[in-house]
């Protein structure tokens, strides 16, 4: 499993999608790459939803989300 955090670039004004899509590439056969981000990233569930991740979004009552995606099958 491999973990982002994507609350402190976004805090510094930051864009982490590249990193997110390395990470993505990251956990290999049958991992899963969890995202932490301070809303629901939408677009970046849909983006890696239509690459085959199937993923499952948690809103951790902070305001934050954890998905986490699993592998394309």
């Amino acid at each position: 499993m491999v973990t982002f955090d994507s609350r402190p670039v976004i805090a510094a004004g930051g864009e982490p999608f590249n990193d997110i899509m390395a990470a993505a590439a990251a956990p290999g056969e049958n991992g899963e790459l969890v995202v932490l981000a301070p809303f629901e990233p939408v677009p970046l569930e849909g983006v890696l939803s239509a690459r085959g991740f199937p993923y499952e979004a948690t809103g951790l009552g902070d305001g934050g989300w954890q998905v986490t995606f699993g592998r394309p099958s």
